[in-house]
């Protein structure tokens, strides 16, 4: 398995909180700015991409946010042609956290992805802007 020619570079990190605002004026006294802004229906979260340069953070309000070290949730790595990645990583054994390639509407025409376990416990999510 091959999965570096479907594999771009980092996409984003996920950064749960338990108050956007807070975390949004951090990042912007930082130098961040806000690059897109939405509402995670499925999760009921509100959601933020805050980018400085190209570093992007998804931080998400998810009221259960630990609050400690250790707390980034996710590192998403910008992909193509993720149907046919799921297949190929599906098929080496990976620990796949998804039943199947997942949408979510953000962004101009949304997102795929799905996420898999490290061998630290990490999440690691394969995503595609559409």
């Amino acid at each position: 398995m091959d999965a570096t020619k479907y594999m771009k570079g980092i996409q984003h990190i996920g950064i749960p909180t338990n108050d956007l605002e807070k975390t949004i004026a951090f990042y912007q006294r930082l130098g961040f700015i806000i690059a897109h802004q939405t509402i995670n229906e499925k999760a009921n979260e509100r959601v933020a991409f805050l980018q400085f340069g190209n570093l992007i953070i998804e931080t998400y309000e998810n009221h259960i946010a630990t609050l400690r070290s250790g707390a980034i949730d996710h590192l998403a790595i910008d992909v193509k042609e993720i149907d046919q990645l799921y297949k190929e990583i599906k098929t080496a054994g990976f620990h796949i956290l998804d039943d199947s390639v997942q949408y979510l509407p953000f962004w101009e025409k949304g997102v795929k992805f799905f996420t898999i376990l490290g061998p630290n416990a990490e999440k690691v999510e394969f995503c595609e802007r559409l």
